[in-house]
């Protein structure tokens, strides 16, 4: 996924991240998403013929997904695939790029995170750590539905909400005005840590590549 326009002097050309054997990259662009969540349905039931309501689920939950990914601004998706024996481990990870408003900057890390931690919200954990490409703003978050929603919308939800651990890494992209979004995210709650230690070194792992 290329990041700018190439050019001797300025921006990396991409970025790189070794993710573990067994995630998936879905192409969330409209005009390649359906053929990119055939491929992980085909994947997923490889061997299996006799599930076509169940392949049509999944079908309709990646595309669902992949669709929410794009509309918030998401330039790629990776899905975890991993097998612990007959379970799935299921994590997922965006990423973004934030630029500025038009005539306008993006604050600095600090500024963002003194602003978040202005709010004090529940469940969050924030520092600007160092990452080998730079500093970047580190947010680990827990959402608990029953907690974060209003009442009237945990009811609603009761049904379908479940919790979750997020971690987000934002950096900022070397001799340019944009910021690199990184959001992991799992609803293994109950192991939340080990989890979070994957996602870290995947963090960990990004570099940049300059032009040719």
């Amino acid at each position: 996924m290329t990041l700018t326009p190439q050019s001797e002097l300025g921006p990396p050309a991409d970025y790189q991240l070794l993710l573990p054997e067994g995630w998936f990259r879905v192409d969330i662009e409209p005009d390649r998403r359906r053929q990119s969540v055939d491929a992980l349905v085909e994947r997923q039931f490889k061997g299996i013929d006799n599930a076509p309501q169940l392949k049509a689920q999944l079908r309709q939950e990646m595309t669902g997904q992949a669709t929410r990914a794009f509309e918030e601004g998401g330039i790629e998706l990776y899905l975890s695939l991993q097998q612990a024996g007959q379970f799935t481990v299921p994590a997922s990870l965006l990423v973004a790029l934030g630029l500025p408003p038009q005539g306008g900057r993006l604050p600095a890390l600090d500024d963002i995170a003194a602003r978040l931690a202005a709010e004090e919200k529940i469940g969050r954990e924030m520092s600007v750590v160092e990452l080998p490409v730079g500093p970047a703003l580190r947010v680990r978050e827990e959402f608990d539905p029953a907690r974060d929603r209003p009442a009237a919308e945990a009811q609603k939800e009761a049904d379908y909400a479940l919790p979750s651990v997020t971690l987000d890494y934002q950096v900022q992209v070397p001799r340019a005005e944009a910021i690199l979004l990184l959001t992991f995210s799992t609803p293994l709650v109950q192991i939340a840590d080990a989890m979070v230690d994957l996602f870290d070194a995947v963090a960990g792992s990004l570099s940049w590549t300059d032009a040719a």
